[in-house]
């Protein structure tokens, strides 16, 4: 189906008509379902979920691969790749979050916001919150990882953040070599440069990849970009 605005928008809007009408979330929650064009939220959330693109996306995903997820601050890339991470859990398959960027709270608050818990998924989700992450870190953890687990980074420019690891580009040729030999899926959650210019091309690329030192970006096999009211593969 298609939404006019990511669910989590859609969600965040239901929340303020709440505040603003103070009526109950589920009553404002029914009447953007309706604006939407469906009966109420429930059959909304059950629609979606059957046809989102993070679904979309996973069934196009190969053991191996490396995908690059970008978007400018704000538009639901961590959240695009945390929904890849439930698909894989749905399918019983592991899958870590190496975060650079989030608290364990914060992490299971970003669930909340996608209509799940941390609980639902306790024996399959691996969070990890380390201020040592880096490839080297990140093979040593997966060193036991089966084929098919999913491992998302968030985010790729942090890899570069200490001067006591290697270039970007060294721990991105070492994670993709990492990955094929495993048969891991990594997902990079990347920032978008801002010289990117929504009104001159609606979807940004890998040439708007915000790199602060050149990496070779031929590496991922697989890209999804996302803007205000959508997501391109």
């Amino acid at each position: 189906m298609k939404l006019t605005a990511p669910i989590y928008h859609l969600k965040r809007k239901a929340k303020a008509l709440s505040r603003e009408q103070s009526i109950p979330l589920t009553t404002a929650l029914d009447r953007i379902a309706r604006h939407e064009g469906c009966e109420s939220w429930s059959l909304l959330a059950a629609r979606h979920a059957a046809t989102s693109p993070a679904k979309a996306l996973y069934e196009q995903l190969k053991n191996g691969d490396l995908l690059l997820i970008g978007a400018r601050p704000g538009l639901g890339k961590t959240l695009m790749a945390l929904e890849l991470a439930v698909e894989a859990m749905k399918a019983g398959r592991r899958a870590f979050f190496f975060t650079l960027e989030y608290t364990e709270a914060q992490i299971a608050n970003r669930f909340k916001r996608l209509g799940t818990g941390l609980a639902d998924y306790r024996d399959l989700f691996v969070p990890d919150c380390s201020d040592r992450i880096s490839a080297e870190y990140i093979e040593k953890r997966l060193a036991c990882a089966a084929p098919g687990t999913m491992v998302v980074v968030d985010y790729l420019q942090l890899l570069d953040q200490r001067r006591s690891t290697p270039p970007l580009d060294q721990q991105i040729s070492a994670l993709q070599a990492f990955a094929k030999a495993k048969g891991l899926i990594i997902v990079f959650v990347s920032q978008i440069s801002r010289t990117y210019d929504p009104q001159q091309k609606p979807f940004p690329t890998l040439e708007d990849v915000r790199l602060p030192n050149p990496i070779n970006l031929a590496a991922f096999d697989k890209t999804c970009f996302l803007n205000e009211s959508g997501v391109r593969f």
